[in-house]
């Protein structure tokens, strides 16, 4: 799939969200040729219009404090925004099906999930079948985690990697499932995209290489489409190979991080 755009790119921030820099120096070191950063609230106010953007990010941090789960305040503030003109859920079904793109990232992932956009964008504002809830030992856990890509999983953003290593930090990133059709659904369309991994690189269900419990030791989900993309470790947070705890150990180690693989791949769709 190519949509021959320039990579226009929306962040949006505040609320409680960060790495926005760090999201951003990673757009603008895989090839983005816009990247504006803009307040959550003054896109839901109509001041920044998402028709021209091509790439649309939702970062990580704690969405107005997680007080009701992670961002369900946020996806109610989306569901009941009120802009004058098209419907925030007309401008975000224009925007994918014009083949665009979206990535969720840790609390942007919880978010896409708990307002519809993933694993089926058709469910969006209307529904939600699968959720993200408290990690099953009940901590927070902030570690690195390896990550196996489920090679039959059609989404740009892990296009041609089989394995990354990226860090995780949160509190609720236990992914549910509980609808056992819903469930038939996910794996029979492979909209699994990554899955926790031990140092092998082989799926586990064992902690702590699967640091939260997650049905099927999901790490990221897509929609069929492919250009939808969600997942709970932070690839922002992996840019340069300093970034990792044993850098100074690791030989014959190239200047980029394994996070940037996942923002070159969009960047490489969007040319």
């Amino acid at each position: 799939m190519t949509v021959g755009s320039k990579g226009r790119t929306l962040i949006l921030s505040g609320l409680g969200l960060n790495c926005e820099k760090e999201t951003a120096y990673c757009c603008e070191k895989s090839g983005a040729k816009k990247v504006d950063i803009v307040h959550t609230l003054l896109f839901l106010n109509g001041q920044v219009k998402l028709k021209e953007y091509d790439f649309l990010i939702f970062i990580g941090g704690f969405l107005d404090g997680d007080y009701l789960g992670s961002a369900k305040v946020a996806v109610n503030r989306f569901k009941f925004a009120r802009l004058e003109g098209e419907s925030l859920k007309r401008q975000l079904s224009d925007f994918i099906a014009a083949e665009k793109l979206i990535l969720g990232i840790c609390n942007g992932f919880q978010f896409m999930v708990k307002l519809g956009l993933l694993p089926d964008e058709s469910m969006a504002f209307q529904s939600q079948k699968a959720s993200l809830t408290q990690n099953h030992n009940a901590l927070f856990e902030d570690r690195w985690v390896q990550l196996k890509v489920n090679p039959k999983n059609s989404n740009i953003f892990t296009k041609g990697i089989s394995q990354l290593e990226l860090p995780v930090r949160h509190g609720e990133g236990k992914i549910v499932v509980t609808d056992p059709d819903f469930q038939k659904r996910i794996l029979n369309d492979e909209l699994i995209a990554m899955y926790y991994a031990d140092e092998k690189g082989e799926q586990t269900a064992e902690y702590p290489h699967n640091p939260n419990g997650s049905w099927e030791n999901a790490a990221a989900l897509s929609n069929k489409r492919g250009n939808l993309f969600g997942l709970m470790p932070h690839p922002e947070a992996y840019n340069h190979y300093t970034n990792h705890p044993q850098w100074t150990r690791r030989e014959n180690q190239g200047e980029d991080g394994d996070g940037l693989l996942i923002f070159k791949n969009a960047y490489r769709y969007l040319s």
